[in-house]
């Protein structure tokens, strides 16, 4: 079973704006050389007809890649593997502390969850839409499994809506029980892919990230009002999956091997040598989007502004 099909409804549809980087403004990079047998370095941009060239099961989640390559992930990139009742705990957690109370999603039990089937409450009617627009991130995310559950992550199986455990699949919900019209669902589940942010220096696992979230549009829009997005739909959506999950160097604040930007360069010697405009190793900080204030920021002003 293909839980990625990039050559399918919807990911054919979007997939080279599923591939870009808003930094650079070109495509994201493999960053990797688990693909050298197909003739791509780590530096070599994605590209559709790449992808698309490629046999389906090639490109897949963790689960479905070798023992050997997990490992090999795994010490070369600190690949963590996580398992989806740990993501489930660990978001439990954290909305037991924005509620102030235990239980709100699901009832833990042991390596697995039980659903509370009842809407969840909020102290003032307008609480649900600040649980909505509050701002999450998933650092070094991966595929994402934090922000949406589409599979098991030890099994591949898939899970269906209303078990799902995302920090995203949690406001979906949210948005599903406090919206009663299309227009409305449409502007709230917007605002959600707004607030959900991760990054990750693998452009494998970014693709799958971003498609993840993609297919979790599809999931949700067919479980709520039974039918799919259309194409301008799935091209706003895809926008801001792709501002909101972006490649990056986690140390550096920057796209995976390039040098962040020192606050007071020193010239030397060898720099008029190799010449300033050599961009090589040039700086480029990632640059992420204030959806609220609508502009786009770097990463690292964020950083400096909490400090």
């Amino acid at each position: 079973m293909d839980l990625i099909n990039f050559k399918e409804y919807p990911v054919k549809n979007v997939l080279d704006a599923l591939l870009k980087d808003k930094t650079t403004k070109k495509n994201i990079i493999f960053a990797t050389d688990a693909y050298s047998e197909y003739n791509v370095d780590s530096k070599t941009e994605m590209t559709s007809d790449f992808i698309l060239g490629l046999d389906s099961f090639v490109i897949q989640p963790r689960v479905f890649k070798s023992l050997e390559e997990q490992s090999q992930r795994t010490r070369k990139k600190a690949e963590v593997f996580t398992p989806s009742w740990v993501c489930n705990r660990m978001n439990n957690h954290c909305d037991a502390e924005w509620f102030g109370r235990e239980g709100v999603f699901n009832r833990e039990d042991g390596q697995t969850w039980t659903v509370n089937p009842e809407k969840v409450q909020f102290d003032k009617p307008d609480d649900w839409q600040k649980y909505v627009d509050s701002n999450r991130i998933e650092i070094t995310c991966g595929e994402a499994p934090y922000l949406v559950s589409r599979y098991d992550t030890t099994t591949g199986d898939t899970i269906s809506v209303p078990e799902r455990i995302g920090i995203l699949d949690r406001k979906l919900r949210v948005v599903y029980e406090n919206t009663d019209n299309e227009e409305e669902w449409l502007k709230w589940t917007c605002r959600a892919f707004q607030s959900v942010y991760g990054y990750e220096f693998q452009g494998d696992n970014l693709i799958i990230a971003r498609v993840n979230l993609l297919m979790t549009f599809v999931d949700y829009m067919r479980e709520r009002w039974g039918r799919v997005p259309d194409d301008d739909e799935l091209k706003k959506i895809a926008n801001v999956i792709t501002w909101n999950l972006w490649q990056m160097d986690g140390i550096t604040g920057t796209i995976p091997f390039k040098k962040p930007k020192e606050k007071y360069p020193q010239m030397t010697f060898f720099d008029f040598e190799q010449g300033i405009n050599d961009t090589e190793n040039e700086e480029v900080d990632c640059r992420i989007f204030d959806w609220r204030s609508k502009k786009s920021i770097t990463y690292r002003s964020i950083k400096e502004q909490r400090r």
